[in-house]
């Protein structure tokens, strides 16, 4: 079995920050690519940010510099730190991992339940 569990979420007030962190646990060989996705209400989900094993990111254009993504390979671990936030912002945002589990030759997407981040003053 394979988990990933997001957590820092919150209600932040406009121009705030959040660090969000995404924990990947269980059979795990490797993790490839990682990224960060959010979902409002009544809309789609969207791309924030993606980071490769060797550390490649790509943003979505509205990050702006105002969103860091990392990861911690040794820990299993991703990371979005938000500053600047507005309230469009207000999303659920999830984790999303392409995992190889230990014994298995295939990769595999795996998403964390999400976690909720609302700008509002």
């Amino acid at each position: 079995q394979v988990q990933l569990v997001e957590s820092g979420g919150g209600l932040v007030q406009p121009g705030g920050s959040l660090r969000l962190s995404c924990a990947a646990s269980g059979s795990i060989f490797s993790i490839n690519d990682m990224g960060w996705y959010r979902q409002a209400p009544g809309k789609q989900r969207e791309l924030v940010a993606t980071i490769t094993r060797g550390g490649s990111i790509v943003y979505a254009n509205f990050v702006k510099g105002r969103f860091t993504i990392s990861r911690d390979n040794a820990k299993n671990t991703m990371y979005l730190q938000m500053n600047s936030l507005k309230p469009e912002d207000t999303a659920v945002y999830s984790c999303n991992a392409d995992i190889v589990r230990s014994g298995v030759r295939t990769v595999n997407p795996y998403w964390g339940q999400g976690t909720q981040v609302t700008v509002s003053s």
